[in-house]
């Protein structure tokens, strides 16, 4: 069976700044945001701080070890399936509710279009488990 081209990706500082927060706050997650308050923007909580629901879609995970599972709502996934999301950090806060807010970094997100020979193998876009 071939193996699944994954979804998003995480760049070296990007995983630096999650285990950073791992370490402070436990068992993370990434939503997507397409939210008027902070845009299109990835955003990561407590696993406890966000409540997951049916409309929502797993995308796939990032960082070290067991891996942080980034979410996004079925209709930014329609959108996004055709893209490849890499998390990055930039300097500054975001003002957002992620628990980055206040380190002096943000969570960004650059995308690019999958190629035609990437499409067949990309891993699958499934439900989020509804918390």
């Amino acid at each position: 069976m071939p193996e699944f081209i994954p979804r998003v990706r995480a760049t070296a500082a990007a995983q630096a700044l999650i285990e950073q927060l791992r370490r402070q706050h436990g068992e993370l997650l990434f939503y997507q945001s397409h939210g008027c308050c902070a845009g299109s923007a990835p955003m990561c909580f407590a696993v406890h701080e966000m409540k997951l629901n049916a409309a929502d879609r797993w995308l796939g995970q990032v960082g070290e070890g067991a891996g942080v599972p980034v979410y996004a709502s079925q209709a930014q996934c329609d959108y996004l399936a055709g893209l490849e999301m890499t998390l990055d950090v930039a300097p500054g806060n975001s003002g957002s509710f992620g628990l980055e807010d206040g380190s002096g970094q943000h969570f960004t997100a650059q995308f690019r279009l999958w190629t035609d020979e990437e499409v067949p193998r990309l891993a699958p876009l499934v439900p989020a488990p509804v918390s």
